[in-house]
């Protein structure tokens, strides 16, 4: 959830921020003892970390099932983050992954973390906008984002450099939070600690960009009822929890982090917001 920015805003840049980000890690895979041999990491350990979007690693495999991706594939993964999805479809699919994010210190984190799974032949990270990718036209079979383009205002622009870059038949997969009912939302949110960064489309509006740009809907799904359940076990967990794990999002989010998770669900729960799971395609 590192997301990419509305042409290089500092604001999105800095509401994303960690500090001393691979120290922090690193000091984390040492408490777990992850760190403390020469053994590779299983990929699968990082995805409490790793996987920063609502209902974690579950949504990456159901979003990855829905592209029937070929092995070894090329993937661009938009707003990559810490690298969990890409390495998620290196390992499970033998797909090779570009990850591009705004944050120099998550794709600094994004490859040292690759490098400690075994995966960084299949999996390359670079800091870039994702309003102005670094690519030839038709580079990938498919491109990725998971709750990245909520901060992105010029969603024309977003969808066409994906679509200029995907080969002709490739594949866009999204899973975002957008809008609802037309109420404000509550803030601060995850993406968000005020409405200035804060861009969602509703359902319609954003198949309408979509469509715009020439990508065919194949499949759009409705997730919004079981985001609101998995982020209401997840706060139940947390008020029962006597401390936090050593693997865990708090590493890479500031102390008020709760607070917008809980307000997103409220956002979902009265309608302000929804989840959006949706494949499309480049026409032939």
């Amino acid at each position: 959830m590192s997301n990419p920015d509305a042409g290089g805003s500092s604001a999105v840049v800095s509401h994303y921020a960690a500090t001393s980000l691979g120290t922090r890690i690193g000091d984390a895979l040492h408490q777990t003892g992850l760190a403390d041999n020469s053994d590779l990491i299983n990929w699968k350990d990082l995805a409490p970390l790793d996987e920063f979007h609502v209902r974690g690693l579950a949504a990456t495999e159901e979003l990855a099932a829905g592209l029937h991706l070929a092995p070894g594939a090329t993937v661009l993964d938009v707003g990559s983050g810490l690298g969990g999805p890409s390495r998620f479809l290196a390992a499970t699919y033998r797909a090779h992954v570009t990850g591009i994010d705004l944050s120099p210190p998550f794709v600094e984190a994004a490859t040292m973390l690759s490098e400690r799974t075994g995966l960084s032949d299949r999996t390359t990270f670079r800091v870039a906008d994702a309003l102005d990718l670094p690519f030839d036209d038709s580079s990938f079979a498919y491109a990725w984002t998971q709750h990245v383009a909520m901060n992105i205002q010029d969603r024309a622009r977003l969808y066409s450099e994906i679509f200029r870059v995907l080969e002709p038949g490739g594949q866009l997969a999204i899973y975002d939070v957008i809008g609802g009912n037309g109420e404000p939302l509550i803030f601060p949110v995850p993406w968000a600690r005020e409405p200035a960064i804060s861009f969602l489309l509703t359902s319609g509006a954003m198949r309408d960009v979509l469509s715009a740009t020439g990508l065919d809907v194949v499949s759009w799904t409705d997730t919004t009822a079981i985001a609101t359940e998995w982020i209401a076990r997840q706060q139940d967990a947390r008020s029962q929890a006597p401390s936090s794990p050593a693997i865990g999002l708090h590493l890479i989010t500031p102390p008020d982090f709760p607070v917008m998770m809980a307000n997103l669900g409220r956002n979902l729960v009265e309608g302000r917001a929804r989840m959006l799971q949706a494949i499309l395609k480049r026409p032939a």
